[in-house]
């Protein structure tokens, strides 16, 4: 058995400790919004949070990340109201929509770190999601949203 520490819930799981994380959350939980693509680490289709940190589960052994906190997409907010969500949807940021798990957690941990973040930034760090849709602009007018959004949060 296998211990993680899934969107704040301890989640045991008999699978192998060599299973990557992808399809721990996927297949062991049916947690699936986060997204298979490449299945290299190039992608980012399949990031989640690690500590905070934005890491390719598909490349991941569960056996790392056991007594480590996991935050999937659908962990990030449960009625979609942190800033970058509320921004995505605000800035109309998806088309197809496949990388956007990846993108929304990496935007997420970015502003944790970077609460204001220059163009520069937003695009060297958000250069590890690929979108094929090319809605980068957009991306990164939403991120620049969502640092306003948690502004205003932390005045209130």
């Amino acid at each position: 058995m296998v211990r993680l520490s899934i969107n704040g819930v301890d989640r045991e799981l008999d699978m192998d400790p060599a299973t990557p994380l992808l399809w721990a959350l996927r297949d062991g939980l049916r947690l699936t919004g986060t997204k298979y693509s490449c299945g290299i680490a190039q992608c980012g289709a399949c990031l989640v949070l690690v500590d905070g940190k934005p890491v390719h589960s598909c490349t991941t052994p569960i056996s790392s990340v056991m007594n480590r906190k996991i935050t999937t997409i659908e962990g990030l907010s449960a009625d979609r109201s942190h800033p970058v969500q509320q921004a995505w949807i605000e800035q109309e940021v998806p088309q197809c929509g496949y990388c956007h798990s990846g993108q929304i957690l990496a935007a997420a941990a970015l502003l944790e770190k970077h609460p204001q973040p220059s163009d520069t930034l937003i695009d060297e760090v958000m250069r590890e999601v690929l979108c094929r849709c090319g809605t980068y602009p957009r991306i990164r007018k939403a991120i620049k949203r969502a640092a306003e959004l948690a502004q205003s949060d932390k005045e209130a």
